[in-house]
């Protein structure tokens, strides 16, 4: 009786039914030293995966230009990396220890660890650089165990954000991973930095700030840069504010310091 029922390829899509998958693309990023990092990006991507955005660009080069002081021999997590352009800088700067992450995807995770792997020549012994998926809000011990062990509890140095507040139903979750990542120091630093390519949400985006100030943290204005041309040229609103990329720091309030 079985065979009275045998379908055949009655349910296998024929060929060319769905588009094929778009093949990954490059990118370079020149850094301020005149060396370049080059990231493969994900052909597509629903998270962003397969774009260079203007504030992982800007992020680079205000950790290169502050190196001395922000990065060389810190700990440093990278939170939404995507290509993770600003990890690798902070790597080749010297950072004691980088971690670059974004959302716990298959593809993403394995587009960001190979860009670490044709990175690493360019890394100074004594410094490394780790990849890892990790969704905003979730347990941070598995990142911690990337920092030296006699740092471990204390947690990273800095945290980079480039280009996560757009979500801005994420804010909690971000403040939260904020809280608990990063080290209780005077010193300890949060880059948030962005580009409203949405201006019409810039007010949600920017509720992020007067919510970290609630929830323990200093907040300062440390640039504001218009770049050469908008990311995405079809797209509506203000074309100055979606050239525009701000950068804030974050610190710890001193009732919060230990």
């Amino acid at each position: 009786m079985a065979d009275d029922y045998d379908t055949g390829d009655m349910f296998q899509d024929p060929e060319g039914f769905y588009p094929p998958e778009k093949e990954p693309t490059f990118a370079e990023h020149r850094m301020l030293s005149g060396d370049v990092v080059r990231v493969r990006l994900v052909g597509s991507h629903p998270l962003y995966g397969n774009m260079l955005w203007n504030a992982g660009r800007i992020s680079s080069d205000y950790i290169e230009t502050n190196a001395p002081t922000l990065i060389t021999g810190k700990d440093v997590l990278e939170i939404g990396a995507a290509a993770g352009v600003p990890s690798i800088v902070s790597a080749i700067k010297g950072a004691r220890t980088t971690v670059m992450t974004d959302y716990p995807d298959l593809d993403l995770v394995d587009n960001m660890q190979q860009n670490a792997d044709a990175a690493k020549p360019a890394v100074p012994i004594g410094s490394s650089l780790h990849v890892t998926g990790y969704q905003w809000g979730s347990d941070v011990e598995p990142l911690k165990t990337y920092i030296p062990e006699e740092s471990r509890a204390e947690g990273f140095d800095v945290l980079i954000m480039a280009d996560v507040v757009y979500s801005w139903r994420e804010h909690p979750n971000l403040i939260k991973t904020m809280q608990e990542t990063m080290k209780r120091t005077k010193d300890a630093v949060a880059l948030v930095i962005f580009t409203p390519y949405q201006p019409w949400l810039l007010p949600q985006t920017q509720k992020f700030f007067p919510l970290a100030e609630q929830s323990g943290f200093t907040v300062t204005k440390v640039f504001e840069k218009l770049t050469e041309k908008v990311l995405f040229e079809d797209d509506p609103g203000d074309e100055i504010l979606r050239r525009t990329v701000f950068g804030y720091e974050l610190r710890w309030n001193d009732d919060q310091l230990r």
